[in-house]
């Protein structure tokens, strides 16, 4: 059922096709967005205005979650940050809409290149380092004037492993997405008069990259947590369903020690009409068996009657056990992350 990726190319075919479908722990695809073609009476570069191209940064600190986004979504970039505090569990989110993405720089590739934002009163970069990636954040009108200022190193081996994801939508949309999680994090996070310092044997970070021509209307579950074992091992999750056709390969693992350990499909189990109920999570191979406790939400709408987006993502904690492709098995305890419902019209 699951389709590994093991030969390099482009993404799209010369007719603007998914030139290959399924999953790698690596990129090998070039992401020749140039190619997308999927109305046929529309002129070439008035395609782009349907690709949606976004990073999502995420970082763990023993205090505070701390998230950064630059996205362009064809007809509009969205540049927003949030942060939430474990201990009284406040979330605090600004952003702002760019008109057909102007002054929004994204890379072609998640291997290299920059993506940055500098605009309105707000400064935001993304750097591809040789073994780490970089975070550059600098909002002194965050939180009404209070602040938010980042600089921080997620690392980031060229031989760690991501889980990468080709999936068409529909007959003629795709998602071609990279996540990596467990990059051990250090720098300086500042929020008002509070200031992080932040160690890679206690924070963490990820990143989800994103690229594709999505549907109209369109509707994910995604579930995340990156974090520590007992024994100093990097632990985390990807878990992931709703989006476009998964037949061929779908994102589920367990990423241990910077390795993906692919599982086949898991279900996401939760209340929809109460979502602080306990979340349940269980794949079809009887490798993973999770509950998820979630202590805050976090709701993200945005409603221009055109464009609408409704988020809401949980954060909590994981306990149960996953089993590696070795064998051993993986006994989670309190692994802090978050799980979502997405419903977008964009």
């Amino acid at each position: 059922m699951q389709t590994e990726l093991k030969q390099p190319g482009s993404l799209l075919d010369p007719s603007g096709k998914l030139a290959q479908i399924g999953w790698s722990p690596q990129p090998l695809l070039d992401c020749n967005l140039e190619r997308v073609a999927f109305y046929p009476w529309l002129k070439k570069p008035a395609q782009r205005f349907r690709i949606k191209r976004w990073d999502y940064y995420a970082v763990f600190t023993l205090q505070r979650f701390f998230s950064a986004t630059i996205a362009d979504l064809g007809y509009a970039g969205n540049i927003f940050v949030y942060t939430i505090d474990f201990s009284t569990c406040e979330v605090h989110e600004e952003g702002l809409v760019v008109p057909l993405a102007r002054g929004v720089r994204l890379p072609r590739n998640s291997t290299q290149g920059d993506s940055s934002y500098k605009g309105k009163g707000v400064e935001v970069y993304f750097g591809v380092e040789a073994d780490c990636r970089h975070i550059q954040v600098d909002w002194p009108g965050f939180h009404d004037g209070r602040g938010i200022q980042a600089d921080i190193r997620l690392h980031c081996p060229l031989d760690q492993e991501s889980m990468t994801l080709v999936v068409p939508i529909e007959h003629k949309r795709f998602y071609y997405n990279r996540k990596i999680n467990c990059m051990p994090a250090e720098g300086e996070l500042r929020y008002g008069d509070i200031l992080e310092i932040l160690e890679p044997r206690h924070a963490i970070g990820s990143l989800d990259w994103g690229r594709g021509v999505w549907a109209y209307s369109s509707f994910w579950n995604w579930a995340s947590a990156s974090g520590f074992l007992p024994d100093g091992r990097t632990v985390g999750l990807n878990l992931g369903t709703g989006f476009g056709d998964t037949s061929a390969a779908t994102e589920d693992c367990l990423v241990l020690d910077g390795r993906i350990h692919k599982l086949d499909q898991v279900g996401f189990d939760y209340d929809a009409s109460d979502y602080m109920k306990p979340w349940k999570f269980r794949d079809n191979q009887g490798r993973l068996e999770l509950d998820f406790t979630p202590f805050t939400e976090r709701v993200a709408q945005t409603d221009l009657k055109i464009i609408f987006s409704e988020v809401h993502q949980m954060f909590g904690y994981y306990n149960g056990h996953v089993v590696a492709n070795d064998g051993e098995n993986i006994q989670l305890d309190n692994l802090i992350g978050f799980a979502e419902e997405h419903h977008a019209r964009w």
